[in-house]
């Protein structure tokens, strides 16, 4: 039986340093693909990752494909004694959002992600996107440094060594400009355009996917409909959308986060998280970049059996190039 989802830890580590590998035998058992994730009840993911030390697992895999029926139903003032049905708190409903009662919905339709993408939509429930993110980051430390409490702040000092190395190998490597004239938008959106070609994988991209980089992010023109475009999109990798105001982080065609464009920043530590939290195969056509990523950014070391030859090379001229 061929297993559609791989955990990323445990392609780079033996099964027994590994301390989620259980997980993933009973996921191939299960023969779970990342298209049955939005039908899971709690019960199944309780069943799939039992136990108190996966309770973040457990809660990020939930709130993936539920956490706008959630927020719908806690908005809702038709509810007995503060409770929303699910033994959750009726949370408090935003200022920007009307307070008109309205007639609870038990199944609600799935958010158009126009609207996620829409300002005023974004500033909704914004409490809401940061606690996800932040308990994915979280999700990300139990994994790969549980006992580290600054974790989350190593990697992005990490990153961010990482990212001004990197922008004097893009100028080498003729693929970015000088940066003292652009803000630091888009300088963050030309670095995740160019990763790519910087440490380049021998699999071409599928041809109706284009350029490598839209593994990995995508500029939302003015009159593309990202619906559209997130249905049509031939890979099921986590994906960051830019548009005017805002970022939104989508897998497959599952909106799960947005944030504000200031942040774009560390759109990438969130893409590496999701992967890692979610079990997600890295693409073929930016395998090698996020190989990097993990055993440059993340500290994960990458084993020698798995380390491919182009990951080699690429990790090679990286470190001639750095002087290490």
């Amino acid at each position: 039986m061929q297993p559609c989802i791989v955990l990323r830890g445990f392609m780079c580590r033996s099964a027994s340093t590994w301390p989620h590998a259980f997980a993933t035998e009973k996921m191939r058992a299960a023969d779970i693909s990342e298209a049955l994730l939005p039908t899971l009840s709690r019960q199944d993911i309780r069943d799939l990752f039992p136990g108190p030390e996966h309770f973040l697992r457990r809660k990020a895999t939930w709130k993936l494909f539920h956490k706008e029926q959630e927020v719908q139903q806690a908005a809702s003032p038709n509810q007995e004694n503060g409770s929303n049905g699910r033994g959750l708190a009726t949370v408090q409903v935003n200022p920007c959002v009307s307070e008109t009662p309205r007639p609870s919905n038990p199944t609600p339709p799935q958010p158009d992600v126009q609207e996620i993408l829409d300002p005023p939509r974004t500033c909704s429930y914004p409490t809401l996107n940061m606690l996800f993110i932040l308990t994915v980051m979280d999700e990300l430390r139990c994994i790969l440094d549980r006992s580290n409490p600054d974790f989350i702040s190593d990697l992005k000092t990490s990153w961010e060594s990482f990212y001004g190395k990197a922008q004097f190998y893009g100028v080498f490597k003729k693929l970015l400009g000088p940066s003292t004239t652009q803000d630091k938008v888009t300088r963050s959106i030309a670095m995740m355009k160019a990763l790519p070609e910087m440490f380049p994988s021998p699999v071409a991209p599928p041809k109706n996917l284009g350029h490598a980089s839209e593994a990995m992010v995508h500029i939302l023109e003015p009159t593309e409909n990202p619906n559209t475009y997130l249905q049509r999109r031939p890979v099921f990798s986590p994906v960051l959308i830019i548009c005017d105001s805002s970022c939104m982080l989508a897998i497959g065609s599952t909106p799960v986060i947005t944030f504000p464009k200031e942040n774009i920043d560390t759109a990438v530590l969130y893409l590496l998280a999701y992967y890692y939290t979610f079990h997600l195969t890295y693409p073929k056509c930016i395998a090698t970049l996020l190989s990097v990523l993990q055993s440059e950014v993340q500290q994960d070391a990458i084993h020698d059996s798995y380390a491919t030859s182009s990951y080699k090379k690429a990790l090679s001229e990286w470190k001639k190039f750095i002087g290490e």
